[in-house]
């Protein structure tokens, strides 16, 4: 949302500042926790493990690709074509299209977690870390984002019980706790100051320290119940991953054109609030309509008993 309104403004505001600080573990998170519950459901069955894993990530991602490049064919079409349109949208099917990459990697991991379960897990977790030291660039997203991300999800996955506990000592203790958070913080936002956050082995201990952080983070914040709405968009994160695009763009759009608001900070601001709440309001819309496909995948496309209730869940 931030970088995409400061594209196209050409210009940066003080959510730049945000960002970067949030760059070394922005998507380590989301893998990580990803990883949490795979012990639970790693030894199931492959048909009722590919079903919860695979298919399941896999139709929302071919819905909302679709959903996404229906609203974006026009002007795909004014540069190159309707034929064009329709190449890059099967080769979103072998590049991943945009912020979906996520949803596009995820069942990777998760069967390659299971496939690899009885292998060593610290001489996967050891490969798996020197992939993401060694800054793969190889320009294809699924190789790319596999070396820089696999470690994060593995790590979820082996230490599972140790962030768990991590949880509830934050909980047990809490002042202790905003003192490493404070310590983190400065410690994460010092090196992304002076340049080194992506360096090797550093950017791999930021990304767990601030996964760590986030987790910390979200337990103190569950005592505050003025803040359940914060929690609510966290414990349906990928709900809005999907949805924001649309009230995302349409609010930048608006903003930038009528430049009722001259800071770029605050637009990015407005837009990113806008994205989150616009995709939940998507979500609540849809919810007990025709139209609840978008969220709950349909009867026709499990291949294993399906377990109620079926909303989307990065755990499943």
């Amino acid at each position: 949302s931030v970088l995409g309104v400061e594209a196209a403004a050409g210009q940066t505001g003080f959510m730049h500042l945000v960002v970067a600080f949030a760059k070394p573990f922005r998507m380590p998170d989301f893998f990580l926790i990803s990883g949490l519950f795979l012990p639970l459901v790693i030894n199931r069955d492959w048909r009722t493990y590919l079903d919860r894993k695979v298919v399941h990530f896999a139709y929302f991602y071919v819905l909302w690709v679709t959903i996404q490049f229906g609203f974006k064919a026009p002007s795909f079409a004014a540069e190159v074509g309707w034929p064009g349109v329709a190449r890059l949208y099967l080769m979103s099917f072998i590049e991943p299209f945009g912020t979906l990459w996520f949803i596009y990697l995820l069942p990777v991991f998760f069967v390659v977690i299971k496939a690899t379960r009885n292998v060593s897990p610290w001489a996967i977790w050891g490969a798996a870390a020197a992939l993401e030291a060694a800054h793969i660039s190889t320009g294809w997203t699924l190789i790319d984002e596999f070396a820089a991300r696999f470690v994060y999800i593995y790590s979820g996955y082996l230490f599972a019980s140790h962030v768990f506990a991590l949880s509830n000592r934050a909980r047990a203790y809490p002042v202790l706790a905003l003192a490493g958070l404070a310590l983190w913080a400065v410690t994460n936002a010092g090196l992304v100051y002076t340049g080194v956050s992506e360096w090797p082995i550093i950017s791999l201990a930021l990304g767990l320290a601030g996964a760590c952080a986030i987790i910390t983070t979200g337990t103190l914040l569950a005592k505050m119940r003025w803040l359940d709405a914060v929690r609510y968009c966290g414990e349906h994160s990928i709900v809005i991953y999907l949805a924001f695009f649309l009230p995302m763009a349409t609010t930048r759009t608006l903003l930038l054109k009528t430049g009722i608001i001259h800071d770029i900070g605050t637009v990015s601001l407005i837009v990113t609030i806008a994205g989150v709440v616009g995709a939940v309001l998507t979500w609540w819309a849809c919810r007990n309509t025709r139209a609840n496909f978008l969220f709950e995948r349909p009867d026709a496309f499990w291949i294993a008993p399906r377990k109620r209730p079926a909303a989307l869940q990065a755990a499943e």
